[in-house]
């Protein structure tokens, strides 16, 4: 009885071995994640002021309503910037004003201005607020608000007229952080700088209202008086 017995517990121990095995070869390995990927980190703190240069080009539309003749206009634009920017987490808010240098000026003849139409613009100056998103040392932007200027306009034979108007803008850009405390930028702007009433200097009494509107795109340089560079 003793040897029977022996004999069956021997066996049950043989069964349940093999099945213990036979589990741990059905039971797949355990997959493990990777691990996460950090956070972006910021190293470049748009926070501060700056100054800088700028320059570039554009063309434009302007509207003598007396004649019903419209000019296209076109031209180059140099100037000066300064700014101040703040930034909380990627969020950069901004002021920025120019004042530049503005060639933007064409001429037509029809039969409502038979000796020649001009109108230009010799300078521009905006104030503009900014809304950037910090990609660390990349930041494009949204931008909008002041912009006053200057609309010369003239013929042949006659005193022509001039006005200082002060009118809208609004565009957006890219500003690009260099090594150092310099930036890069390439921007756009539309400019309206309203209209005004040549009148008889222009050949029409009483009225001939002189408008100007206008595309800028420019880039420019600015040096950085931030933080945590």
């Amino acid at each position: 009885m003793k040897r029977f017995l022996a004999g069956c517990l021997a066996a049950g121990a043989l069964v349940a071995a093999q099945c213990a095995a036979a589990a741990d070869l059905s039971v797949a390995p355990l997959y493990k994640a990777p691990p996460a990927a950090p956070p972006l980190t910021q190293t470049y703190d748009w926070t501060g002021f700056y100054f800088g240069a700028n320059g570039g080009g554009g063309w434009g539309h302007s509207f003598w309503s007396a004649n019903t003749t419209g000019l296209g206009l076109s031209g180059g634009q140099a100037g000066g910037t300064a700014g101040y920017n703040w930034q909380t987490g990627n969020v950069v808010i901004g002021l920025e004003g120019d004042v530049d240098w503005s060639g933007l000026n064409g001429t037509r003849t029809t039969p409502g201005c038979p000796d020649g139409c001009t109108t230009s613009d010799t300078w521009l100056s905006t104030v503009r607020g900014r809304l950037g998103y910090s990609f660390d040392r990349v930041m494009p932007y949204v931008t909008g608000g002041l912009a006053v200027g200057d609309i010369r306009a003239a013929t042949p034979g006659l005193a022509g007229g001039e006005t200082t108007n002060a009118g809208w803008t609004v565009g957006g850009g890219l500003e690009v952080a260099l090594p150092g405390n310099w930036t890069a930028k390439a921007e756009y702007l539309w400019v309206d700088l309203g209209k005004f009433n040549c009148g008889a200097g222009c050949g029409a009494s009483p009225t001939d209202n002189v408008s100007l509107q206008g595309n800028v795109f420019r880039a420019g340089v600015n040096y950085h008086f931030g933080w945590g560079k």
